[in-house]
């Protein structure tokens, strides 16, 4: 565990004065840290579009750090802090094509981070919709032309890709203090343990840690359901976890995207099986969850009786 000191100083440099926060009533200003060295959004160069706003900031932080989790070709299109399409491709187009489907309509204003270079052919599919951010590692002359056809979508470039397992520091504001944490720079921590009687095939484990990285960098509660490495429907920051789960799937129904064969993701444990019992309706055939709640026995059988694979990871990604 990593230890704090009794004394905190903070030496930040402020980088740029923003319009206004959160709203428009709300000062805001950026500021950098001076001895990170880190590729990220925050000291990522624009290359077009109009002034990035402090939502723009955070969003894109946010899509930012999810795609990084992958080392395939990755695209992430967040909406309001939460991933509405995650997805992994052969390249980057089929990547972004993928995540658009689970959730064009939440996409719309959304903002699109890749993994990889924007090339010509991922670009002229970005300018179809109306994009706030697009986040890359790079660019090459071609994309940045054809972006240019669309002049107010803000393109940040930010020279690499960071690690997503590499220790940080986390701050955060609260009345009168802050909040310092270690980075959740984890996915899992070894093998997740099969805890259903099924076995889960080879594809259902891939959809299975891809769905469960995912849900890492959705607001808690969060349920994911994925398949093919792309996301189906996603269920975010709501007060019940069954109630999440009901939002993945409406979302799934209302992009007339499938669950047959699904796999669904939690990034807390279940209190209750009535997640497994939604996921069966729903058409899933696995689960992975952390698992350690009192009533896990419950939930094992309810996946039991209905032969579907759980799998538990012994690892939280609550996300506040």
């Amino acid at each position: 565990m990593q230890e704090f000191p009794e004394e905190l100083y903070l030496h930040y440099k402020r980088a740029a004065s923003l319009r206004y926060g959160e709203n428009p009533h709300q000062s805001a200003s950026i500021y950098l840290d001076p001895q990170s060295t880190r590729p990220s959004v925050a000291r990522a160069k624009q290359v077009q579009g109009k002034e990035l706003s402090y939502n723009n900031i955070a969003d894109a932080d946010a899509a930012f750090e999810c795609v990084a989790e992958f080392s395939e070709p990755a695209a992430v299109i967040v909406k309001h802090m939460n991933p509405c399409g995650v997805a992994l491709g052969t390249s980057p187009k089929e990547a972004y094509q993928k995540a658009l489907a689970c959730d064009p309509i939440s996409a719309f204003g959304g903002i699109v981070a890749l993994n990889r270079t924007l090339d010509a052919s991922v670009a002229a599919e970005l300018i179809k919709l109306f994009l706030e951010v697009v986040v890359v590692p790079a660019a090459d002359d071609e994309a940045l032309k054809i972006m240019g056809n669309k002049p107010n979508v803000r393109v940040l470039v930010t020279g690499g890709m960071p690690s997503p397992s590499a220790p940080q520091t986390m701050i955060k504001s609260i009345a009168g203090g802050f909040l310092v944490q270690a980075v959740d720079s984890v996915v899992l921590a070894g093998e997740p343990k099969v805890v259903s009687k099924r076995a889960p095939t080879a594809s259902e484990m891939a959809d299975m840690i891809f769905a469960f990285t995912v849900c890492k960098h959705v607001k808690s509660n969060a349920i994911v359901y994925a398949k093919n490495a792309a996301t189906l429907g996603i269920g975010a920051g709501q007060m019940s976890r069954i109630v999440s789960a009901k939002i993945a799937a409406m979302k799934a129904a209302e992009a007339k995207l499938s669950l047959e064969g699904a796999v669904m993701a939690s990034d807390a444990f279940f209190p209750f099986p009535d997640c497994v019992e939604a996921a069966h309706e729903a058409g899933a055939t696995a689960i992975i969850q952390p698992g350690g709640s009192l009533k896990d026995a419950d939930s094992i059988h309810a996946a039991d009786m209905h032969d579907m694979v759980m799998v538990c990871t012994g690892v939280r990604h609550f996300r506040h």
